[in-house]
């Protein structure tokens, strides 16, 4: 529904702690404090997408980037 802002996060237990950080999909079970629960609309606009696994992260990221694009650092 409008821009978006495309990362890919790396680091140890990176997809659990993104999905931590994101909150529940249904923005009104979402923790207080998560991002679903501050600029969550509903299950449909949630405000953010995060990968459920590495083997999605991995599939979902190369939509979006090359691979010479994606630096560990």
């Amino acid at each position: 529904s409008g821009p978006v802002v495309i990362i890919c996060l790396a680091g140890e237990n990176a997809v659990e702690k993104n999905r931590t950080l994101m909150g529940a999909t249904d923005p009104a079970k979402a923790a207080v404090g998560t991002l679903r629960r501050l600029f969550g609309d509903n299950v449909g606009e949630n405000a953010v997408h995060g990968s459920d696994s590495h083997a999605s992260a991995e599939r979902e990221l190369s939509l979006f980037f090359e691979k010479s694009e994606i630096v560990n650092v």
